[in-house]
């Protein structure tokens, strides 16, 4: 296989040079469009020199904080049903924060109507962006591409399921304001909880979460690492080639990011309000072809990619 490492310029596509194309999640129920398989596995996170945002040479400080912007980005495949309340709940959460901020959407392309709900929220509000990929999946990939289409200095991501409360972004901001690299919305840090989720679910998750401590920086752990709900300062991952496969970047985030503090925010994990679930094997073998890719890298065997 064949690796590439990508620097995309804003608004190009990293795989044909063209506006758009990836995906967040795969789900049959929602059309039966084909994805095709890409050679270029690993994605490196990067803007043109004339794009760079000026507050990227900011010191820190209340000069530079007046110039932060958040980009929060929202995957979506087949939540038309939920994407229009989200938004609106988020901006409502957003707009008392003295920060500026975009949400970008990632649509893989959806045939229930998501995209012409963003649209239209969109030309009401500018802050809210559509980006559409299409013919491929990865939430990953879908992460990174919306971050490479901003210039934001705070990058976030949150699912579009409503599981995770808009109502904790004040304080992962603040976590982020008061000095750490990284905000996490965490489910095992004290005070977090899973949900309903029985017995088996919670067995595995703890199994996941336990076999990457190894691969976590000492003094750095997060009790964690398997959340899709967290803000990352860019220039802790902007040059960081990250796997575009699989579903789980926050842990590649904290193994090869430049991360030297880390903050977990409780929160309780809710339930889905409508839609189906894209959890599967595929899920799984992606995690484990990561954790894979991660053990190479951290020790140094294998192929380092």
């Amino acid at each position: 296989m064949h690796v590439f490492y990508l620097r995309a310029p804003l608004g190009i596509s990293a795989s044909d040079g063209k506006s758009g194309s990836l995906t967040a999640n795969y789900n049959p129920n929602c059309s039966g469009r084909k994805f095709s398989m890409l050679p270029a596995m690993i994605e490196t996170l990067d803007i043109p020199v004339d794009a760079r945002p000026e507050v990227s040479s900011l010191r820190e400080g209340e000069g530079a904080r007046t110039r932060e912007k958040l980009a929060l980005v929202i995957p979506t495949l087949c939540e038309a049903d939920n994407i229009g309340g989200l938004l609106n709940h988020i901006r409502s959460v957003l707009d008392p924060v003295r920060i500026s901020y975009e949400i970008l959407v990632v649509d893989d392309d959806s045939s229930d109507g998501t995209g012409e709900v963003v649209s239209a929220i969109s030309r009401q509000d500018p802050r809210v962006r559509l980006l559409v990929r299409k013919g491929q999946r990865g939430l990953s990939g879908a992460i990174l591409h919306g971050w490479q289409n901003t210039d934001a200095t705070i990058l976030g991501v949150m699912d579009a399921d409503l599981q995770h409360p808009p109502e904790l972004l004040p304080r992962l901001i603040a976590a982020i304001r008061n000095g750490s690299d990284i905000a996490i919305g965490s489910r095992y840090t004290p005070g977090g909880e899973l949900g309903s989720w029985n017995p088996v679910r919670k067995l595995l998750s703890a199994a996941a979460i336990w076999v990457t401590w190894p691969l976590q920086k000492a003094g750095l752990r997060a009790r964690d690492p398997m959340s899709g709900y967290f803000l990352v300062r860019r220039r802790c991952v902007e040059r960081v080639a990250f796997q575009r496969s699989g579903f789980k970047l926050l842990l590649e985030v904290l193994v090869r990011g430049r991360i030297g503090s880390v903050a977990e925010v409780p929160y309780a994990f809710g339930s889905r309000y409508r839609g189906t679930s894209k959890a599967g094997f595929k899920i799984g073998w992606d995690y484990a072809r990561l954790l894979a890719r991660l053990y190479a890298f951290r020790f140094g065997f294998g192929h380092r990619s």
